[in-house]
């Protein structure tokens, strides 16, 4: 084990930044990010599209509808959903 000695000030100096770090950290995991919030799940675009989760399936898997995929769970962008109801319109 290796032992290393700072001076006080330095210390100190590094304790606030520290302190700040995680002040900031706490703050964003309190806080919910805003464009996390506008993301959809299959239950919100099934009923946004009017179609059934094995459709909103076909979708996904023929690139229709693009999406993001985190521990099994999908997300959609409000924005991606919207090209698809242009798409089925002038079908």
């Amino acid at each position: 084990m290796e032992i290393v000695n700072i001076e006080a000030q330095t210390f100190e100096a590094m304790m606030n930044r520290f302190e700040a770090f995680t002040r900031k950290v706490e703050t964003l995991c309190e806080s919910p990010d805003k464009s996390l919030q506008r993301w959809l799940d299959n239950q919100d675009v099934c009923q946004i599209l009017n179609i059934s989760k094995r459709t909103l399936q076909t979708y996904r898997d023929n690139g229709t509808l693009a999406y993001t995929q985190i521990n099994h769970k999908m997300y959609y962008k409000p924005e991606d959903v919207e090209k698809v109801i242009n798409h089925l319109k002038f079908k």
